[in-house]
């Protein structure tokens, strides 16, 4: 990684970055009775509209269906331990609650609250897809002493997965590549992002995810900040780098349409809750012409 005369970036807030529940290890077989819940179904998390939106519950899911939830251990909110239940299909909520998309959390609960819902969805998420041995079929365990399943019949442990990302932001004197993807919203562009491979470096990601999206080469490629994505694993690892060579061509697939941009002619960004729009307006706050 390139550090060389590398800039100071101001620190990004990573509004799905985990940070207000502690985990404590090794966790109780049961439920303590003072625990708070987030409940998830398909991806989408609970909530109690009103003046002050709650995503906690205390009496968690109802006696009667708990034992067909899957249920997480969060972390400790305080002194409090905080769990995640997986709702079986079609389970009625509690009066006055309402499921909704993570994202469309963003600005109607405190980002601590954001963050720890994201959080829930993202381990029930991975409850699903673990919960039979990847190497004999068997049905898994959870780990009382690490966030891990152990399948009991053959040994094999299994963490969450983590998708490591790319996403960098490009420089050429007074302007900034922005592309167009055709999952995005009607008019929205942004920077650049891919996975990143295996035996690859992320710089070697950079470098390989530029090219095949919209055909230039990139130099001068620093660390910016990163930022968990809970849609559905991602770890977005964000990066500034300056224009090389070539012109832009698009690959007509992960991408329809990129130009170059100036500050006085940007099209409609990213929502403000995203690395990429923190890469933006990082460009946006620097001098014209640097």
């Amino acid at each position: 990684m390139n550090r060389t005369n590398s800039p100071e970036y101001p620190a990004h807030h990573a509004v799905f970055s985990v940070t207000a529940l502690a985990p404590r290890f090794p966790i109780t077989h049961e439920v303590p009775a003072q625990a708070l819940w987030i409940l998830v179904s398909h991806q989408r998390v609970a909530i109690k509209d009103g003046d002050n939106p709650q995503i906690y519950l205390q009496a968690g899911p109802r006696p009667d269906i708990r034992s067909l939830c899957l249920i997480e251990y969060l972390g400790h909110r305080g002194e409090v331990p905080c769990y995640a239940a997986g709702l079986p299909d079609d389970t009625s909520l509690p009066e006055g609650w309402t499921l909704n998309g993570v994202r469309e959390l963003y600005g109607r609960i405190l980002d601590e609250d954001l963050a720890n819902a994201s959080f829930a969805a993202r381990m029930i998420g991975s409850a699903e897809t673990s919960r039979f041995c990847g190497r004999c079929g068997h049905e898994t365990e959870s780990v009382l002493s690490e966030r891990s399943k152990r399948c009991p019949a053959c040994g094999l442990v299994s963490y969450s997965r983590i998708s490591p990302a790319i996403i960098v932001l490009i420089m050429r004197g007074d302007e900034i590549l922005l592309a167009r993807s055709p999952r995005f919203p009607e008019g929205m562009r942004s920077v650049i992002a891919g996975f990143a491979e295996p035996g690859e470096t992320l710089e070697d990601a950079v470098r390989r995810e530029v090219k095949e999206e919209v055909g230039i080469s990139v130099k001068n490629i620093r660390y910016f900040a990163s930022e968990p994505w809970p849609f559905p694993d991602s770890l977005m690892i964000g990066f500034v780098a300056d224009y090389a060579s070539g012109e832009i061509v698009i690959d007509n697939n992960e991408i329809v349409s990129a130009g170059w941009f100036k500050r006085d002619n940007l099209p409609m960004l990213p929502q403000q809750m995203s690395i990429s729009r923190a890469l933006i307006d990082y460009w946006i706050n620097l001098k014209s012409g640097l």
